[in-house]
């Protein structure tokens, strides 16, 4: 049986796994699905229909409005907020107090392993890809590549990280490959703006993949710069 506090809010109708639990405080709405192994913390908030895959974390006072989506294995730091509304009123051009029938909740999807820092804003609608790390305190206003290290306002990649969650280092022979300093992961990258975890790693071969990665990135590069 999910471990749910006494002073949770919890609906329902809401689908809790029997291995998560929910701290005190904490309010789950109307149709929310809560994966296996989650932890949801204290004074959270998860909207109408959000779902969160299993083994996520939510941290104290974060707060997920609908129709957020996050994928297994994702950390959303103490204060978080995943907005709903681009073009937020509290009234109508008429003066009127809206209603649900006013506005249309646009959401942030949040792909598998990806990480969130504390009172980090994400306004929606943006996607956030796999394994992806976004900084306290960032505001986020566009999609997040995955692997991508995010900081700032409004939010702009600064590096790299594996997902371990430690910033990549380059390859310095290797243009374009970059290694985990603690699991000593490869990855490379397949476009100026996408990494991807490079399988079936081979010293023989790997600097002749980097420099036809290089060659490509180089390529692309030029022919951006000369469509501007």
């Amino acid at each position: 049986m999910a471990r749910i506090a006494s002073s949770a809010d919890v609906a329902d109708s809401a689908d809790i796994a029997q291995s998560a639990a929910v701290w005190h405080l904490a309010q789950v709405r109307e149709g929310a699905v809560i994966g296996e192994h989650c932890v949801i913390g204290r004074g959270a908030y998860i909207g109408v229909g959000v779902r969160v895959g299993k083994n996520c974390k939510i941290q104290n006072h974060a707060l997920l409005y609908e129709p957020a989506q996050l994928g297994d294995g994702v950390f959303i730091g103490p204060g978080v907020v995943l907005t709903n509304d681009h073009n937020p009123r509290a009234v109508t051009p008429e003066g009127e107090l809206k209603t649900a029938s006013d506005w249309l909740p646009v959401g942030v999807r949040i792909d598998e392993g990806a990480a969130v820092g504390a009172r980090a804003v994400c306004v929606a609608p943006v996607h956030i890809g796999a394994w992806a790390l976004v900084a306290a305190g960032a505001v986020v206003t566009s999609d997040v590549p995955p692997f991508a290290l995010v900081a700032g306002t409004p939010a702009r990649r600064i590096g790299w990280v594996g997902k371990a969650g430690i910033r990549l280092v380059e390859e310095s022979q290797r243009p374009g490959f970059f290694r985990c300093p603690q699991t000593q992961t490869l990855y490379r990258l397949r476009e100026p703006d996408a990494l991807e975890e490079y399988r079936g790693e081979r010293d023989d071969d790997a600097s002749l993949n980097a420099e036809e990665c290089a060659g490509q990135m180089s390529s692309e590069m030029k022919n951006a710069e000369e469509r501007r």
